[in-house]
């Protein structure tokens, strides 16, 4: 598989080297770069999962769980999970590692391309999945939660690929002592895995922090357990699936990556935090968790993701109402629930330079105001 993939992974590393811009897969759902085809397929798939029992066939299911619920119809989409014994799981996920820590780097990171090719050609059913669970719209949750995020996947898995390839199999090291005589050392080394890693996806972008977390620790080694918000497990159950299959098929155990559901009145996220294998912790959402998170488990690696206080501070423009356009765009993307969206815009109360003519406070908010104003008369706009 890292044969099969090589290219996408060089382009990666170039990419990340030399700081350009490019993507491996294309942010828009238009049927004029995927055809008719897809976007309808997509669409039956994602229908023809509901009201049923999403099969994952995972060691230690003791029931069923998940009560989501559609932000656009209000209807429950009807869909259960397994409901997971954490300890079960967990010892099945161990027995996985030794021949998945022996695999090597080449191995590992080829099979995470394969699911990322995978998971890509699945984004019309899970950009469905992302809409009726987090209340995307569906260019938003086609990009947001899929095509973007498998590009912040595969960035991951780039760096984590040079991280190991900088680490040589074998070294010789020689020194001279004087006239004592020479020192000559023969040098093995093994990348060592940390173990399992709990993945907690969030509400709004499901996969945002979940493709660039799988890859980075499933391709150094450390298996990876999903955890979803309760009211969007649809979309990281799907790359679970896929995540799955692509292990079975390459001859590992599929227990490498699995999910554990839960629901508000039953969370299962502080079994997984407390469970003595859990060694890294990748978390997106409230800030409040996350400085929990930071504070409470200092014997795990720890990831947090949290609200960002995002400002914008204007000191001159050689383009007011371009410049006001940007900003108008950036506080209405996504209904400014991105974790990027403007929050604060300082203006000097003396006013900016612009084109070289002086501006006022007043001046500079009425172009912003104007903006907004322009932006959402554009009905595209409104719906994603």
């Amino acid at each position: 598989m890292f044969a099969k993939h090589r290219e996408t992974l060089d382009k990666a590393l170039d990419a990340c080297s030399k700081r350009y811009s490019w993507t491996a897969y294309p942010e828009s759902p238009s049927s004029k770069i995927h055809g008719e085809e897809k976007p309808r397929a997509g669409k039956a798939r994602f229908e023809a999962l509901l009201g049923t029992d999403y099969p994952l066939h995972q060691p230690g299911e003791i029931g069923r769980t998940g009560a989501e619920v559609s932000p656009y119809s209000g209807a429950a989409l009807g869909i259960s999970y397994p409901r997971m014994d954490v300890g079960q799981l967990y010892e099945a996920v161990a027995a996985g590692m030794p021949a998945w820590r022996a695999a090597g780097p080449e191995t590992r990171v080829g099979i995470c391309l394969e699911i990322l090719e995978r998971c890509a050609g699945q984004l019309f059913e899970n950009a469905h999945a992302t809409m009726h669970t987090s209340g995307q719209s569906y260019i938003m949750a086609f990009a947001g939660s899929g095509a973007n995020a498998l590009d912040r996947g595969l960035e991951a898995l780039a760096y984590a690929h040079k991280a190991m390839a900088d680490v040589p199999a074998t070294a010789s090291w020689d020194r001279q002592f004087g006239k004592g005589g020479a020192a000559r050392l023969t040098k093995q080394y093994r990348i060592v895995p940390r173990g399992i890693g709990v993945v907690i996806c969030c509400a709004t972008f499901p996969l945002w922090n979940g493709y660039p977390a799988l890859c980075a620790s499933l391709a150094t080694g450390n298996p990876v357990v999903f955890k979803p918000h309760p009211s969007a497990i649809l979309p990281v159950a799907m790359v679970t699936s896929v995540c799955r299959e692509v292990l079975a098929e390459a001859g590992f155990d599929p227990n490498l990556v699995s999910m554990v559901a839960d629901t508000r009145e039953e969370p299962a996220t502080m079994a997984l935090l407390e469970h003595p294998a859990t060694a890294i912790v990748d978390f997106t959402g409230s800030p409040q968790f996350g400085q929990w998170l930071e504070q409470n488990c200092r014997d795990k690696l720890v990831y947090t993701e949290t609200a960002g206080c995002n400002s914008v501070v204007i000191e001159s423009t050689d383009d007011l109402q371009g410049m006001a356009s940007a900003i108008a765009h950036s506080l209405c993307q996504a209904s400014a629930q991105m974790c990027t969206s403007v929050q604060n815009i300082h203006v000097p109360a003396s006013g900016i330079l612009a084109a070289g003519q002086r501006v006022s406070f007043d001046e500079v908010a009425a172009a912003i105001v104007a903006a907004v104003d322009r932006h959402l008369e554009n009905p595209q706009v409104l719906c994603g």
